[in-house]
């Protein structure tokens, strides 16, 4: 019985050695992904009300990105990058 337990003692010890390790990283990973989520709705509101104001913007993974990692300084980003790109 004692040769069963040692395995699934060590087992055990890693996966809680992994998960202190990767703790941070991974909550930070969740958090991005929570508000690129966030940011995607935002964009897809954001191309029904657009063109009635004469911008558009892709609701696609990069800018939903974009907005995830830089919050509402990346909503003004990509529509100054949008702007400089169809001309000004």
């Amino acid at each position: 019985m004692n040769g069963l337990s040692t395995p699934w003692a060590l087992t055990l010890l890693l996966l809680l050695s992994g998960l202190a390790l990767f703790h941070r990283p991974v909550g930070r990973l969740l958090r991005l992904a929570v508000r690129s989520s966030l940011g995607l709705a935002v964009l897809a509101a954001f191309s029904q009300i657009g063109p009635h104001l004469g911008i558009t913007l892709g609701v696609n993974l990069v800018n939903a990105l974009i907005l995830g990692a830089l919050g509402v300084p990346g909503f003004g980003l990509l529509l100054m990058l949008q702007w400089m790109v169809r001309g000004g």
